[in-house]
């Protein structure tokens, strides 16, 4: 594996495992991932998982079980959580992103995901998450932009994580026999963090029309007429009339939520927006202007088209400099697992190790997302929990004929990138847990 390699497997990619090579041509096989549909669904990763429909059933019908679960104390920051209804779908999806061949492409999928932050601990929002990744997501990585935002923020998960469900117009027929009205968390949210962002200059005028324009949009089980994904219009919430946002009107129904989110996500303070989270993610914690400009420059070209502005990302020439982000929890695990897979049929508990890492997964406690910079994890707590789980995970392989040796590991994970001070330091180490160790604690093996 030579350099450029490396860097596109660990900087773009999840991290390398013993039998993934991009020597020849890393660019190209990089861009290659960004073609035809989402390889887990193609591969059939996530069949058996319910649709959206089907889990805001499974929401309504049990009752009785999340009351058991209650009962077992099986609580978290004060919201139920679900496990046993979560498990295959963490499992499932976790499994994929530990053996996947297209790392490039499922990184996206988990940056989208941040970026229409959802939450395991909200709620009836906990069914949904995973749907929500599988319908809204995955299938948009590669495609339009305003899409992708159509599929969010009509699916159940955020309908329910941001309680537009409960939104009502206070002039609607449900509002004046109810007496009840907004609320503007997805109004707000889609503006501030989902599309145009505070640099688009909107007031908070525009954002009471917003969540207006969106009341009326809810969620249903099957009994309760939801569509596919569980997403139901209740004409007898939504408020009546046109609304103005940002300088343009809207005329009522549900079609003004379409058209409103439309003229949001084809905003170019939301190209400059996702253009800077896009750069920050990949290439530094401090992006460079030049490169945000570039890919913001690509999506304002394309109306929004992600997989040429993720195509454009492998191009920029900030991002076959040396490594320098620290990997998030998350990408530290994966890239650890990737690199020295379970011996044997070992199964991982990756809600665990999540939460042991201290980025539980799908659980960020704010809508903006997991943050996306060293100051966030670099801190010793974090360090010395990142040690401790490397050094329990390396004692799987304390065995004679537990998977290849810790050289053959680093060689494999890092190429051309591996130090010799941690070339030396595995190989003086007392044992193989000890050498795996020093590999996963090595500040190259760290970095992305």
């Amino acid at each position: 594996m030579d350099d450029s390699a490396a860097q596109a497997l660990i900087r773009f990619g999840l991290g390398a495992g013993p039998n993934d090579d991009l020597s020849g041509d890393p660019r190209g096989a990089l861009k290659a991932q960004l073609q035809g549909e989402d390889p887990g669904q193609a591969a059939g990763a996530f069949d058996g998982l319910p649709t959206g429909l089907q889990a805001m059933d499974a929401n309504e019908s049990d009752n009785m079980q999340i009351r058991a679960i209650k009962a077992q104390g099986l609580l978290l920051k004060g919201h139920f959580k679900p496990l046993a209804l979560q498990k295959p779908e963490i499992a499932q999806q976790m499994a994929w992103v530990v053996t996947t061949p297209a790392g490039f492409r499922e990184r996206l999928v988990w940056f989208w995901a941040n970026h229409f932050t959802t939450s395991l601990y909200q709620g009836r929002c906990a069914y949904l998450v995973g749907p929500m990744i599988r319908e809204a997501i995955r299938p948009h990585v590669n495609g339009n932009f305003t899409d992708m935002v159509l599929a969010v923020e009509r699916h159940p998960a955020m309908l329910l994580y941001l309680a537009n469900n409960g939104s009502i117009g206070p002039d609607s027929p449900v509002g004046l026999r109810s007496g009840k009205g907004l609320n503007e968390n997805l109004g707000r949210e889609c503006m501030e963090l989902h599309t145009v962002g505070l640099a688009a200059g909107y007031t908070q005028t525009d954002v009471t029309h917003m969540a207006k324009i969106l009341t009326g949009w809810s969620a249903a089980p099957t009994d309760g007429g939801g569509d596919a994904t569980g997403f139901k219009y209740r004409p007898g919430f939504h408020e009546p009339g046109p609304q103005t946002v940002m300088g343009q009107s809207f005329d009522g129904g549900e079609q003004a939520g379409i058209d409103a989110l439309t003229f949001l996500s084809r905003y170019p303070t939301t190209y400059q927006l996702i253009a800077k989270k896009l750069v920050t993610h990949f290439v530094a914690d401090d992006p460079p202007p030049d490169a945000v400009a570039a890919i913001a420059g690509v999506l304002q070209e394309t109306g929004g088209d992600l997989g040429a502005a993720s195509a454009a990302l492998v191009d920029l020439p900030a991002a076959w400099t040396p490594l320098t982000k620290l990997k998030t929890p998350f990408e530290y695990m994966v890239s650890a697992v990737r690199a020295a897979p379970p011996p044997g049929d070992a199964k991982l508990n990756f809600m665990g190790i999540m939460e042991q890492l201290g980025q539980p997964i799908w659980a960020a406690p704010l809508p903006n997302g997991w943050p996306d910079q060293a100051a966030s994890w670099g801190g010793s707590d974090a360090v010395l929990a990142r040690l401790d789980w490397a050094y329990t995970y390396a004692a799987r392989f304390d065995n004679g004929d537990a998977g290849a040796q810790p050289a053959e590991v680093a060689a494999a994970a890092l190429g051309p990138l591996l130090r010799p001070a941690t070339t030396q330091a595995i190989a003086v180490a007392g044992s193989r847990r000890e050498a795996l160790t020093m590999l996963f604690a090595s500040p190259e093996f760290q970095r992305r």
